[in-house]
């Protein structure tokens, strides 16, 4: 009991807070508009010059707002509604709540840790903080037993692992060779522009895809912590899906070349949400 009422309220000032962020986020304006700076690297680099990505690049800041814009319409709602689930002490709560929470985890990483200094810094570490614990609170609320007991035994466990395995080498190589030409031949990769570094592929390389690789492997194994590793991946997955493919349109929109990922993206999204749909249906209310 005291569990579900510190992740009730962890929960609820996170869909607060992320609302406010992401709205922040969207409808800010100001600023002078569009910039060109040279970088430390002597890169020339486009700044977007308005609202609160102001000193973001062009290529970066209209990504951002598309992935407020998910987290206020999509994750925000799902939040609330998986929170609502798990009050009820379903089991079909408990994964939608902690796969949603992934999301909101790994959304203010990227965000603190990726985008540039400014005034929603201090609100972007609060929800990091507030989804880490409320995310770990959550997660441990799943029973592996419990959760394989009532998985339906025809559940699709080689095409949903497989799916888990294929996703993550694609994007893993993706990634490589956005990473390794460069390298080879000593230069910098045109996406580091004026950041620090790589920060989405190296979290992606080093954390996220390794994650849906075991959770692949463990549940085509049907180990019980596959059944909840991927369950719960695969709701993060899904969301996380979405936002890329709102930031693949709004490039797409601004004239960007979107090519090979236009393609890629939205494809690994509508089987991400197909996919977890199918484990959603395929835990019943009682044991089988």
């Amino acid at each position: 009991m005291h569990n579900k009422s510190l992740l009730t309220a962890l929960t609820s000032l996170i869909a607060i807070f992320a609302a406010i962020a992401a709205s922040v986020g969207i409808f800010s304006e100001g600023g002078p508009g569009p910039s060109t700076i040279t970088s430390v690297r002597g890169q020339e680099v486009t700044l977007y010059g308005k609202g609160a990505y102001y000193h973001m690049s062009a290529e970066v800041a209209p990504q951002g707002i598309a992935q407020d814009v998910v987290t206020l319409f999509i994750g925000v709602p799902l939040l609330l509604f998986s929170l609502a689930l798990y009050r009820t002490g379903s089991l079909r709560g408990k994964i939608l709540l902690s796969g949603t929470l992934g999301y909101f985890l790994t959304t203010y990483l990227f965000f603190t840790m990726m985008a540039m200094y400014n005034q929603l810094f201090i609100l972007w570490v609060l929800l990091l903080s507030l989804a880490f614990h409320a995310f770990y609170i959550s997660f441990r609320s799943i029973d592996e037993e419990e959760l394989h007991a009532k998985t339906n035994p025809r559940h699709p466990v080689k095409f949903i692992g497989g799916f888990l395995i294929f996703c993550s080498l694609s994007i893993g190589l993706l990634w490589l060779s956005v990473i390794i030409p460069p390298l080879l031949s000593g230069s910098i990769p045109k996406q580091v522009e004026h950041y620090t570094t790589l920060v989405v592929q190296a979290l992606d390389l080093s954390i996220a895809l390794p994650a849906a690789f075991i959770a692949g492997l463990l549940l085509i194994k049907r180990k019980l912590f596959g059944y909840k590793l991927s369950a719960i991946y695969l709701i993060f997955l899904s969301i996380l899906m979405t936002a890329l493919s709102a930031k693949v349109i709004a490039m797409a929109s601004l004239g960007y070349n979107v090519v090979p990922v236009i393609f890629i993206i939205p494809t690994f999204n509508l089987v991400s949400i197909i996919c977890a749909m199918l484990t959603i249906r395929n835990i019943t209310k009682s044991p089988s």
